[in-house]
Order: C-alpha cells, then structure tokens, then sequence
C-alpha cells in the first residue's frame, strides 16, 4: 500500500496538549503570601497580654474541634481546626473553598 495519500486528518501532526495547569503558573509558584487562621480569644485585657510568657495558656472561645477561617493574604480560602500532634498543636485544613 505504499505511495497511496494517507487522509488530510492522519498526515498533519496532532496539535500537542495544552501544558498542564502547573505549568502554566509555574512562575508564580514561589510568590510568597501570608497564611493565617483566626483563633478568638475573647476578653483579654492589656493587664492579661503583659502577663503573657513562654507556657501560658490562652483560653479560647473555640471549641477543640470548631472551625477557624483560613485566609491567605486577607482572603478567606478555607476553614481549618487545631489538632494535638504529639507535643504541638497543628492546623488541618478540613476545606477549601
């Protein structure tokens, strides 16, 4: 079968795949940005933040287990919870928004 034309969608190369979103953004992977998630204290006083050294504790009107809002440079993008992990306390991000 040789010297017979192949089809006009067979002999033109296939357009390569659009590169992956990773790649595209790959030059604003390493900007840096401000992670924070709000943990309310309430009824602090001037007199209670002067008083605060290494191993106080800060009671929280949060239970163990509620959700805080995750923000990264002021936006809000998720909610997380503090969890014990061994000696320190960790934030699980439990959603994305």
């Amino acid at each position: 079968m040789e010297g017979k034309p192949k089809p006009a969608s067979e002999a033109q190369p296939k357009p390569a795949l659009a590169a992956p979103a990773q790649n595209r953004w790959a030059s604003l992977l390493l900007l840096p940005c401000s992670l924070s998630v709000d943990l309310a204290v309430s009824e602090v006083t001037v007199a209670d933040l002067l008083d605060l050294e290494v191993g106080s504790i800060i009671n929280s009107r949060h239970a163990e287990s509620s959700p805080l809002p995750v923000w990264v440079n002021g936006v809000t993008v998720g909610w997380a919870e503090f969890d014990a992990v061994g000696k320190h306390i960790a934030v699980r991000i439990t959603e994305i928004s």
